[in-house]
């Protein structure tokens, strides 16, 4: 009885072989079988297997030439391929790993070796599955505050673009920034939570209508909640502390300096700097240089000092994504 789910393609022109991987998978998984590249590569675009098992030398079209033609596909191109063959040579492995394999199985395979390699990738499979899926909730939440308040989809694209240049110019790394990339869209998803009267009144907010609209940033830690992934968790930050400022006069916590999240500080500097250059209905863009002197003139108050003089020395990369994402007349 199978137990799982999963759909693997199992390629070889020799119907002894197939039979072989048939005994040693048949009751974990659903197979199919190709005896030759044409079609596997139909099989593989159609089928879409979660994995493939590909014989290298085979006549007409070869393993190789199967992999490199699922890879140039973007329909079949994640699809994990696993060669099993009996080319053992060190530059036969490094030929197929340089073509997009993800592993390398010689013949006569060895039951214990197929199963766990093909576990394996499987498990890197759901991460990767994990991952895309964690990341396109954090896209749609952030989409989400979109509707509810004023800003437009091109500022988030922006202040998020932001983020990530300061980050790096920072050193914090690529994964770190990208991390950030990712999360700064969900930085005002609390506004989902404020009631339309309050966040779309066109007029200055009194002081009980302010209190109400501060709740958006716990309101956002909420919506997003505790979770283990380093995405979340920043996005949480992110969201909980981006209204924090530099000498304590911020909300919600009153945090003050370096007790605010970095990612937060990052934030806020993009956020404040794109909302300042944008065009909105209810005031008009300012010009980069007015802009710049206030966003100097908040070093130390507002801002990170020592993030104030990172984004002055990615501003000529920060002015092209601007430019890129610009916005259009309706």
């Amino acid at each position: 009885m199978m137990t799982d789910t999963r759909t693997l393609l199992v390629v070889d022109d020799e119907p002894a072989n197939l039979q072989v991987l048939r005994n040693i998978l048949s009751d974990d998984y659903r197979l199919l079988f190709a005896r030759d590249g044409e079609r596997a590569v139909e099989l593989a675009t159609t089928e879409r297997p979660d994995l493939i098992l590909l014989d290298v030398m085979m006549p007409g079209m070869t393993g190789h030439q199967v992999c490199q033609q699922l890879k140039t596909n973007p329909a079949t191109r994640n699809i994990p391929v696993i060669f099993v063959t009996a080319l053992a040579e060190a530059d036969d492995e490094a030929k197929g790993f340089e073509i997009g394999a993800v592993d390398y199985i010689t013949k006569p395979v060895s039951a214990p070796i197929v199963r766990a390699r093909v576990k394996t990738h499987l498990s890197l499979v759901r991460v990767d599955e994990l991952v895309e899926t964690r990341l396109a909730v954090v896209q749609k939440l952030g989409r989400a505050a979109e509707y509810k308040d004023n800003e437009t989809g091109l500022h988030v694209i922006r202040m998020s673009h932001f983020s990530r240049l300061i980050a790096l110019e920072a050193g914090m790394g690529e994964l770190w920034a990208d991390n950030l990339l990712n999360a700064a869209p969900m930085h005002d998803v609390g506004k989902i939570g404020i009631p339309d009267a309050i966040l779309q009144k066109p007029g200055k907010l009194d002081p009980d209508e302010w209190a109400v609209m501060q709740r958006h940033a716990e309101i956002g830690a909420e919506i997003i909640g505790e979770d283990g992934s380093n995405l979340l968790h920043m996005a949480r930050e992110v969201a909980l502390n981006h209204h924090e400022k530099w000498d304590g006069s911020g909300y919600p916590k009153g945090l003050k300096g370096s007790d605010i999240p970095i990612s937060a500080r990052i934030v806020a500097l993009a956020d404040v700097f794109d909302a300042l250059t944008s065009e909105r209905p209810y005031k008009k863009a300012w010009a980069v240089e007015d802009a710049t002197d206030l966003i100097r003139a908040q070093s130390g108050k507002h801002f990170d000092p020592n993030l104030v003089e990172v984004f002055f020395q990615c501003l000529p990369a920060i002015l092209e994504v601007q430019n890129r994402w610009k916005e259009t007349p309706d």
